[in-house]
């Protein structure tokens, strides 16, 4: 049986895989430095945690449930500590991108983030459908990066990842350069940025005399067709008028090449650092 050692288990997302890894082939050794994590733990799932020390004596697995801003330090702490060909599993493309990662050459850095579950799908239960995040009824893709470590070791990284995230659909390999333009240039800088302007624009409308329920309903309804035509789940296509509305519309509220700006290699890793500072001091 594997071991790992799970740092930062009793966070939000250390919380979600102490979880998950219940009942599969690993063993594993939980470290929460913050008291009301290792309450939760222990109330919730029974668990006791343990010194980092001991965890980590004979870990297979070092997976860091922490703060992007926190895993260079972490890391420094106790690197010397691992040994030989422990597999380091990171749960976000920002400090690695960014060079938080100390060199060592005999360990392994694997790099994993879930996709969520999908907008558009028919889940079995309500439970599922429910699932927007991710890891407990509703199964998603996952998408994975071996940083550092001989070729082998990938399938390794994988195995834990799909177990971690669990259930999961499918998993995409990729490099850490990709997973940093997926996260956080493709579904922060600009997901969640234009989600954000939608909610605002709704805001708007309600605060114009529009109803609430009228503007929500009107909102959520045509991005569900909207999103399904530009992503070609439905195969359909906008009128004349929505076409000619959307190019009027992004010379009023987009920047001539914002694209190009925002997926830019140095506008990525400059995106990467910041939030590795800003997140300074963050709890887990």
């Amino acid at each position: 049986m594997h071991k790992i050692a799970l740092l930062g288990a009793g966070g939000k997302m250390g919380f979600r895989l102490a979880r998950n890894l219940r009942g599969t082939p690993y063993a594993v050794s939980h470290v929460e430095v913050s008291a009301e994590g290792r309450a939760r733990l222990e109330r919730e799932l029974g668990i006791r945690c343990v010194p980092r020390e001991q965890a980590l004596a004979d870990a297979d697995f070092l997976v860091l449930a922490v703060p992007d801003a926190r895993i260079g330090t972490v890391l420094r702490e106790c690197v010397a500590e691992l040994r030989p060909g422990t597999l380091v599993v990171i749960l976000d493309a920002a400090a690695p991108w960014a060079g938080e990662l100390p060199q060592r050459p005999d360990i392994g850095y694997f790099v994993t983030h879930p996709c969520h579950p999908p907008l558009f799908r028919q889940e079995a239960s309500e439970a599922a459908q429910r699932d927007f995040f991710g890891g407990e009824a509703a199964a998603q893709a996952i998408v994975c990066a071996l940083a550092q470590g001989p070729e082998e070791v990938y399938a390794r990284g994988e195995e834990l990842a799909r177990c971690m995230f669990r259930p999961v659909s499918r998993a995409h390999r990729v490099a850490v350069e990709h997973m940093a333009i997926l996260e956080p240039a493709l579904s922060e800088t600009v997901g969640a940025t234009l989600v954000t302007a939608l909610r605002e624009a709704t805001e708007e409308a309600i605060r114009r005399g529009v109803p609430r329920a009228a503007a929500m309903d009107f909102m959520l309804g045509h991005l569900s067709i909207e999103l399904a035509i530009l992503f070609e789940v439905f195969p359909g296509r906008f009128s004349d008028g929505a076409l000619l509305a959307i190019e009027t519309a992004k010379r009023t509220i987009f920047r001539e090449g914002w694209l190009e700006r925002v997926f830019a290699p140095e506008a990525v890793k400059e995106s990467v650092v910041e939030i590795c500072r800003a997140q300074q001091g963050a709890p887990s």
